[in-house]
């Protein structure tokens, strides 16, 4: 298997604040910056939530992304330690995704189902048995 590993971080509505920071220690341009108004469903959310980030990427490192969104309560996040960092994997296909997200799922609790995703990406959320959340995301446009 060469599934990539990346830390996500969740954070209480201060994603930007903390991502611009970070680009100030690690340098570079961020990947991707979606703000939660730009996202399908979103927009009977309180406007104040929906210019947070709702994803952002920032390339760190050897070939390593550190990512994060706001946990917005009102959309059922609530953030506490915990919660607040996930492993994503970037698998090499849909199929390996599928075997790392049933495989970490055993026992688990699925959060979001493996499956199509809205950004056209394969993507998948759970807690595994051990309470580590993980989320796994192929995107066949990326890069491997």
């Amino acid at each position: 298997m060469a599934a990539a590993f990346n830390t996500y971080l969740n954070f209480p509505g201060n994603t930007e604040e903390a991502f611009n920071f970070y680009k100030s220690v690690f340098g570079g341009e961020f990947l991707t910056i979606m703000r939660f108004k730009d996202t399908p469903g979103c927009d009977g959310m309180p406007a104040p939530d929906q210019n947070k980030i709702m994803h952002i990427a920032l390339p760190v490192g050897k070939g390593s992304v550190l990512m994060a969104t706001d946990a917005v309560e009102g959309m059922g996040q609530p953030l506490k330690v915990g919660n607040n960092v996930s492993i994503s994997l970037t698998p090499d296909s849909e199929a390996e995704g599928k075997k790392l997200f049933d495989g970490l799922g055993a026992g688990g609790t699925v959060l979001v189902p493996y499956d199509k995703a809205f950004w056209g990406a394969t993507f998948g959320m759970l807690v595994d048995k051990f309470g580590i959340q993980w989320m796994v995301n192929y995107d066949e446009r990326q890069p491997q």
